[in-house]
């Protein structure tokens, strides 16, 4: 998770770890990101009934029209957020009820990490109003996301993009060093990964 702010509350009312909880209580798999996205929702909801919450939400930054996964408002502040659920193959039951999970295997985890700090970027981009804060939420079973690279582990093309807890996303971030300029990311503020 990377906040755009140090609130750590969605819409000012309710703290994001109280969200977590919830879903894990209710929910220890998901089916796709709309799965989780919705049931993100709807456990805001559920905790937060005075809560709004609003599924692709167009967004007008930079002159072009992009869609934010979620916009959560409170009585006086907002929260935009962006998810990417990446998995690894897996199948199993689980939950009450239970239910039956086929989760396909996202290969490619240098794109994950990619996606997710330019996320990071477009929060940047729809978090300009005074009243509101972002939050980048990845959700995976694939432990290489959130460990750090092995010691003695060469160069990756995705070095910069490393999300691994605990790492610092700040400033101009190169892909391959700089030799595919089009993957380039360039954030404004410092982020913190949770």
């Amino acid at each position: 998770m990377a906040w755009m702010d140090g609130s750590r509350t969605v819409a000012g009312r309710i703290s994001l770890g109280d969200v977590i909880a919830h879903l894990g209580k209710h929910r220890p798999v998901f089916h796709s990101e709309a799965d989780l996205q919705h049931s993100f929702a709807r456990a805001l909801w559920e905790l937060s009934p005075d809560m709004n919450s609003r599924l692709e939400v167009p967004q007008q930054a930079g002159g072009s029209a992009e869609h934010l996964d979620l916009l959560c408002i409170g009585p006086s502040t907002r929260t935009a957020i962006e998810f990417k659920y990446f998995t690894r193959r897996w199948t199993g039951t689980v939950g009450a009820p239970a239910e039956d999970y086929a989760l396909k295997g996202h290969a490619a985890a240098d794109l994950a990490r990619l996606h997710f700090v330019r996320d990071i970027a477009r929060l940047e981009r729809f978090c300009r109003r005074s009243d509101q804060n972002g939050l980048a939420i990845m959700l995976t079973n694939d432990a290489s996301l959130w460990t750090p690279p092995g010691i003695g582990r060469g160069q990756t093309r995705d070095r910069d993009f490393r999300i691994h807890q605990g790492r610092e996303l700040v400033g101009r971030l190169l892909w391959a060093e700089g030799t595919y300029k089009p993957n380039t990311c360039i954030l404004r503020g410092s982020y913190t990964l949770d």
